[in-house]
């Protein structure tokens, strides 16, 4: 199944994600991730949200979305001609025998240390989920006690803008 990114543009208005995520469980679609969060229009908020189907379902999946009173524009976005990040935080177990090794990993995926304790270490990284997938990954070895992903936020490429295809 291929993964799509839609880009929608809903009225920051209580209860929206709500309709919206019923929206996908009543037509029994799975949210990979959603991100959700103002838009520079205090009245207008940005959903992304990856999904898994063939074409039919991300265009029914626009369809319904389009129907919603709340919703404003909806996109799909294409991951070649869009930028595409995700925010991880991980706490890994970290004592003084392996706090140089883990922090050579951090500055090597240009992650960064945003909290220390006596026995572990919380680290901040963004990027695509390649990145991500990467870095976990080096980081298995460390004992991983915790991870909080943001899922994938992203926009277009170029000098458009979704907001302009509404006006």
């Amino acid at each position: 199944m291929t993964r799509h990114i839609v880009s929608v543009l809903v009225a920051n208005n209580s209860g929206v994600l709500s309709r919206v995520s019923g929206l996908f469980s009543r037509r029994g679609y799975n949210i990979d991730s959603v991100s959700s969060g103002e838009t520079e229009d205090p009245a207008v908020s940005r959903l992304t949200i990856v999904v898994r189907g063939d074409y039919n379902v991300l265009e029914q999946i626009e369809k319904q979305l389009n129907k919603l009173v709340d919703v404003i524009k909806v996109a799909a976005l294409d991951e070649s001609s869009s930028v595409c990040r995700e925010l991880l935080l991980v706490k890994v177990k970290a004592h003084e025998a392996n706090r140089a090794a883990i922090s050579e990993i951090v500055d090597i995926f240009r992650a960064r240390i945003i909290d220390v304790a006596s026995e572990s270490l919380i680290v901040e990284i963004t990027g695509a989920e390649s990145k991500l997938t990467a870095f976990l990954d080096l980081m298995q070895k460390y004992d991983i006690r915790e991870i909080a992903r943001t899922g994938i936020t992203a926009l277009g490429r170029g000098n458009d803008a979704l907001r302009d295809e509404v006006n």
